[in-house]
């Protein structure tokens, strides 16, 4: 039988095909990770993960909680006052930002029960009244009280001890008679102490009770004064002192006395 007929083009010569047709001879290449369908060339990658690292770290839903926060420090401190109807738009403008994270941070807020919502209007800061407040105490000190009395008799002095950074930071923060200063480091102290326990939504709980009693009453924006706040604050370093000392009758006094004083 007789063999096809094969001619080689000679070397540095193009077959007249390609010739013709224009083309490269064909070199062989890695493979290369298909993605969709298309192969993704070295320097894409590269690419894209460039854009990737370059990102911003702060998204939006960090806005929304710093905008969160200034609002709640903005209600703690009387800034918004119980009655008045606020707009998004307007306090996106206040805190330099769009009106989208505000809603979403006053929409927060409701779900609290520190606003309600005024259709084409704007967010209302809800009115409270000293019964609200007494109420919020009760049930403060029906779950804080039994879980510090317990502790009392477990921890030891040595991590009480070491609660007293932030005990003598309520003191500071009371004596700067900046009632927002003060919300944020007493919440901090019991938060701290009840974290002892170990119960992660025992804090939680705790924690939400403790802002909702910061509100500021009708009436006013600020419902207790420098002198208040000064002696709420002696009463966490007295209480540690109790503690560290063990005295177990002491602490039972100052711990109820402190739930009764914040009515």
């Amino acid at each position: 039988m007789r063999e096809p007929d094969v001619r080689r083009a000679p070397a540095g010569e193009t077959r007249p095909a390609a010739r013709e047709a224009g083309t490269r001879p064909v070199r062989a290449e890695a493979a290369r990770p298909v993605v969709g369908g298309e192969a993704v060339r070295p320097a894409a990658r590269v690419e894209s993960a460039r854009v990737e690292a370059a990102r911003p770290v702060v998204q939006r839903s960090s806005v929304r909680g710093q905008i969160l926060d200034a609002l709640r420090t903005a209600l703690v401190a009387g800034e918004l006052a119980p009655g008045e109807v606020y707009s998004a738009p307007a306090l996106g403008e206040r805190f330099g930002v769009s009106a989208t994270p505000v809603r979403e941070a006053m929409q927060q807020l409701a779900l609290e029960g520190a606003v309600e919502v005024v259709p084409n209007r704007g967010f209302r800061v809800i009115e409270r009244g000293t019964r609200e407040l007494a109420e919020l105490a009760e049930i403060r000190g029906l779950i804080e009280v039994p879980v510090m009395l317990r502790l009392a008799r477990t921890v030891p002095a040595a991590r009480w001890a070491e609660l007293r950074p932030l005990a003598e930071a309520t003191v500071r923060a009371a004596s700067s008679g900046c009632r927002a200063t003060y919300a944020e480091s007493d919440r901090s102290f019991h938060r701290a102490v009840l974290a002892l326990a170990g119960n992660a939504q025992l804090v939680r709980i705790a924690d939400d009770l403790h802002r909702r009693a910061q509100w500021p009453l009708v009436g006013g924006p600020v419902s207790r004064g420098r002198a208040d706040l000064v002696a709420d604050a002696a009463e966490h370093t007295a209480l540690l002192d109790a503690l560290i000392a063990e005295d177990l009758t002491v602490v039972q006094v100052l711990v109820r006395e402190h739930f009764t004083g914040a009515t």
